[in-house]
């Protein structure tokens, strides 16, 4: 599968939801979502997973054709942020599992099928 940036993120904005994360809400859909996008993606377009660490928990992105790429980085900028953009980022290579620690497969799964479904279309 190509990947397209773009339409990846619009995608990704009907794919979230409550069963992907249970910080999801409508106002800031991405919230919470970025353990599972990150792999998900990863698992969907190759690239690797990255990670930057903040005082509690850690924020999962990808690098994808050498470009560092947060496609829930809008969760920043939205009501119910939870924490500011990563600033600087610190790009720690990380992996699959690490991203997955927290995640259930049922929402791992959810995930890539709506995402699937939603490039689809």
């Amino acid at each position: 599968m190509i990947f397209d940036e773009e339409r990846v993120r619009a995608a990704l904005e009907t794919a979230w939801s409550l069963e992907t994360a249970k910080q999801w809400s409508k106002e800031n859909p991405a919230n919470g979502q970025c353990n599972v996008t990150s792999a998900v993606v990863h698992d969907l377009f190759g690239g690797e997973i990255l990670r930057t660490r903040y005082p509690e928990v850690w924020h999962y992105y990808n690098r994808i054709d050498g470009q560092r790429c947060d496609l829930t980085d809008s969760q920043f900028i939205r009501p119910d942020a939870r924490f500011p953009a990563p600033n600087p980022y610190e790009d720690q290579l990380t992996d699959s599992d690490a991203a997955m620690q927290g995640i259930s497969q049922r929402e791992y799964d959810t995930l890539k099928k709506a995402l699937m479904d939603e490039l689809s279309k």
